[in-house]
Protein backbone atom coordinates (compact mmCIF):
# COMPACT_ATOMS: atom_id res chain seq x y z
CA UNK A 1 0.00 0.00 0.00
CA UNK A 2 2.85 2.48 0.52
CA UNK A 3 4.67 4.18 -2.36
CA UNK A 4 7.95 2.44 -1.52
CA UNK A 5 6.45 -1.02 -1.96
CA UNK A 6 6.31 -1.32 -5.79
CA UNK A 7 10.14 -1.24 -6.12
CA UNK A 8 10.34 -3.90 -3.40
CA UNK A 9 7.81 -6.07 -5.25
CA UNK A 10 9.84 -5.71 -8.45
CA UNK A 11 13.05 -6.68 -6.63
CA UNK A 12 11.38 -9.70 -4.97
CA UNK A 13 10.32 -10.96 -8.39
CA UNK A 14 13.98 -11.10 -9.43
CA UNK A 15 14.73 -13.54 -6.60
CA UNK A 16 12.61 -16.38 -7.99
CA UNK A 17 15.47 -18.50 -9.25
CA UNK A 18 18.31 -17.12 -7.14
CA UNK A 19 20.27 -19.99 -5.54
CA UNK A 20 20.24 -19.99 -1.75
CA UNK A 21 17.33 -17.52 -1.50
CA UNK A 22 13.78 -18.40 -0.52
CA UNK A 23 11.68 -15.22 -0.55
CA UNK A 24 8.34 -14.88 1.24
CA UNK A 25 6.14 -11.76 0.91
CA UNK A 26 3.98 -11.22 4.00
CA UNK A 27 1.53 -8.45 3.06
CA UNK A 28 0.52 -6.31 6.06
CA UNK A 29 -2.78 -4.52 6.52
CA UNK A 30 -1.87 -1.27 8.28
CA UNK A 31 -1.69 0.61 4.95
CA UNK A 32 -5.29 -0.31 4.15
CA UNK A 33 -6.24 2.95 5.88
CA UNK A 34 -5.00 4.82 2.78
CA UNK A 35 -8.20 3.80 1.00
CA UNK A 36 -7.10 0.71 -0.92
CA UNK A 37 -7.21 -2.59 0.95
CA UNK A 38 -4.50 -5.00 -0.23
CA UNK A 39 -6.36 -8.24 -0.88
CA UNK A 40 -3.30 -10.26 0.23
CA UNK A 41 -2.82 -8.37 3.48
CA UNK A 42 -3.84 -9.82 6.82
CA UNK A 43 -3.88 -8.90 10.48
CA UNK A 44 -1.92 -12.14 11.05
CA UNK A 45 0.96 -10.91 8.86
CA UNK A 46 0.93 -7.56 10.67
CA UNK A 47 1.04 -9.31 14.07
CA UNK A 48 3.88 -11.52 12.84
CA UNK A 49 5.88 -8.45 11.73
CA UNK A 50 5.34 -6.79 15.13
CA UNK A 51 6.37 -10.00 16.97
CA UNK A 52 9.59 -10.24 14.93
CA UNK A 53 10.38 -6.61 15.70
CA UNK A 54 9.81 -7.18 19.42
CA UNK A 55 12.06 -10.24 19.42
CA UNK A 56 14.75 -8.15 17.72
CA UNK A 57 14.42 -5.45 20.41
CA UNK A 58 12.70 -2.88 18.17
CA UNK A 59 9.36 -1.12 18.52
CA UNK A 60 9.28 -0.01 14.88
CA UNK A 61 7.78 -1.76 11.87
CA UNK A 62 7.71 -0.31 8.39
CA UNK A 63 7.26 -1.20 4.74
CA UNK A 64 8.88 -2.44 2.73
CA UNK A 65 10.75 -4.21 5.50
CA UNK A 66 13.19 -6.90 4.41
CA UNK A 67 14.28 -9.48 6.96
CA UNK A 68 17.22 -11.73 6.08
CA UNK A 69 18.20 -14.61 8.37
CA UNK A 70 16.00 -13.13 11.09
CA UNK A 71 17.53 -9.63 10.99
CA UNK A 72 16.25 -6.37 9.62
CA UNK A 73 18.08 -5.85 6.30
CA UNK A 74 18.04 -2.24 5.07
CA UNK A 75 20.75 -2.80 2.45
CA UNK A 76 18.42 -4.40 -0.09
CA UNK A 77 18.52 -4.88 -3.07
CA UNK A 78 21.96 -6.13 -2.10
CA UNK A 79 21.89 -9.43 -0.23
CA UNK A 80 24.43 -10.67 2.33
CA UNK A 81 27.08 -13.21 1.35
CA UNK A 82 26.74 -16.97 1.54
CA UNK A 83 24.61 -18.35 4.36
CA UNK A 84 26.16 -20.38 7.14
CA UNK A 85 25.77 -24.14 7.24
CA UNK A 86 22.46 -24.98 8.90
CA UNK A 87 22.49 -26.91 12.19
CA UNK A 88 19.39 -28.84 11.03
CA UNK A 89 18.55 -31.04 8.05
CA UNK A 90 15.12 -30.56 6.48
CA UNK A 91 13.40 -32.58 3.77
CA UNK A 92 9.96 -32.15 2.23
CA UNK A 93 8.08 -34.97 0.56
CA UNK A 94 4.71 -34.89 -1.16
CA UNK A 95 2.09 -37.58 -1.51
CA UNK A 96 -1.12 -36.41 -3.14
CA UNK A 97 -2.30 -33.29 -1.35
CA UNK A 98 -0.18 -34.00 1.73
CA UNK A 99 3.29 -32.51 2.23
CA UNK A 100 5.49 -33.83 5.02
CA UNK A 101 8.46 -32.04 6.61
CA UNK A 102 11.11 -34.10 8.40
CA UNK A 103 13.56 -32.24 10.62
CA UNK A 104 16.75 -33.76 12.03
CA UNK A 105 18.82 -31.63 14.38
CA UNK A 106 22.62 -31.68 14.26
CA UNK A 107 25.00 -31.31 17.22
CA UNK A 108 25.10 -27.49 16.88
CA UNK A 109 21.32 -27.13 16.89
CA UNK A 110 19.55 -25.00 19.53
CA UNK A 111 17.90 -27.09 22.26
CA UNK A 112 14.38 -26.15 21.10
CA UNK A 113 13.17 -25.68 17.56
CA UNK A 114 9.97 -24.39 16.05
CA UNK A 115 8.81 -23.72 12.55
CA UNK A 116 6.06 -22.74 10.19
CA UNK A 117 4.43 -23.71 6.95
CA UNK A 118 3.84 -21.15 4.21
CA UNK A 119 2.10 -21.55 0.89
CA UNK A 120 3.26 -18.93 -1.60
CA UNK A 121 2.01 -17.98 -5.04
CA UNK A 122 3.52 -16.05 -7.96
CA UNK A 123 2.07 -14.07 -10.85
CA UNK A 124 -0.64 -12.00 -9.14
CA UNK A 125 -1.54 -8.48 -10.28
CA UNK A 126 -3.37 -5.72 -8.44
CA UNK A 127 -5.08 -2.66 -9.88
CA UNK A 128 -4.64 0.02 -7.21
CA UNK A 129 -7.61 2.39 -7.09
CA UNK A 130 -6.72 4.64 -4.13
CA UNK A 131 -3.93 5.60 -1.77
CA UNK A 132 -0.30 6.34 -2.55
CA UNK A 133 -0.16 3.92 -5.51
CA UNK A 134 -3.49 4.94 -7.10
CA UNK A 135 -3.60 4.13 -10.81
CA UNK A 136 -0.73 1.64 -10.65
CA UNK A 137 -0.78 -2.01 -11.59
CA UNK A 138 1.34 -4.00 -9.19
CA UNK A 139 2.78 -7.47 -9.80
CA UNK A 140 3.22 -9.76 -6.82
CA UNK A 141 5.37 -12.87 -6.51
CA UNK A 142 6.18 -14.97 -3.40
CA UNK A 143 2.82 -13.93 -1.88
CA UNK A 144 2.14 -15.83 1.35
CA UNK A 145 -1.37 -17.24 0.97
CA UNK A 146 -1.23 -19.50 4.03
CA UNK A 147 0.87 -19.18 7.17
CA UNK A 148 0.70 -21.94 9.76
CA UNK A 149 3.06 -22.00 12.76
CA UNK A 150 4.19 -25.35 14.19
CA UNK A 151 4.57 -25.61 18.00
CA UNK A 152 8.09 -25.80 19.45
CA UNK A 153 9.75 -29.15 20.15
CA UNK A 154 12.95 -30.40 21.80
CA UNK A 155 15.51 -30.64 19.02
CA UNK A 156 16.94 -33.93 20.35
CA UNK A 157 13.62 -35.62 19.60
CA UNK A 158 13.48 -34.76 15.89
CA UNK A 159 10.16 -33.81 14.39
CA UNK A 160 7.90 -34.31 11.44
CA UNK A 161 4.95 -32.14 10.49
CA UNK A 162 2.32 -32.50 7.81
CA UNK A 163 0.22 -30.08 5.81
CA UNK A 164 -2.63 -30.75 3.40
CA UNK A 165 -2.50 -28.38 0.47
CA UNK A 166 -4.24 -28.36 -2.90
CA UNK A 167 -2.36 -27.65 -6.10
CA UNK A 168 -4.06 -24.27 -6.66
CA UNK A 169 -4.71 -22.49 -9.95
CA UNK A 170 -2.20 -23.07 -12.77
CA UNK A 171 -2.16 -19.32 -13.49
CA UNK A 172 -0.54 -18.71 -10.10
CA UNK A 173 2.37 -21.10 -9.56
CA UNK A 174 2.31 -22.31 -5.97
CA UNK A 175 5.05 -23.53 -3.63
CA UNK A 176 4.84 -25.12 -0.20
CA UNK A 177 7.54 -23.91 2.18
CA UNK A 178 8.63 -25.17 5.58
CA UNK A 179 10.90 -22.98 7.71
CA UNK A 180 12.70 -24.31 10.80
CA UNK A 181 13.47 -21.65 13.40
CA UNK A 182 15.24 -21.36 16.74
CA UNK A 183 12.34 -21.45 19.22
CA UNK A 184 13.98 -18.87 21.51
CA UNK A 185 14.92 -16.22 18.94
CA UNK A 186 12.68 -17.08 15.93
CA UNK A 187 15.83 -16.95 13.77
CA UNK A 188 15.39 -19.10 10.65
CA UNK A 189 17.77 -22.05 10.54
CA UNK A 190 16.67 -23.88 7.38
CA UNK A 191 13.96 -23.50 4.74
CA UNK A 192 12.89 -25.71 1.86
CA UNK A 193 10.27 -25.16 -0.86
CA UNK A 194 8.42 -27.71 -2.92
CA UNK A 195 6.58 -26.77 -6.10
CA UNK A 196 2.96 -27.89 -6.33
Amino acid sequence: GCSSCPPADQWLSTLKNKPGVLALAFHVNYWDRLGWPDRFASAESTARQRDLARQAGSTQVYTPQVVVDGRDWRAWPKLPGAALVSPVALTLTREGDQVRADVVAGPQSPSRLSGYWAVVEDGHNSQVRAGENAGSTLRHDHVVRLYKPVPAWASAQGNSAQLNVSRGEPAFPRRVVFVVTDAASAKPLQAVALAC
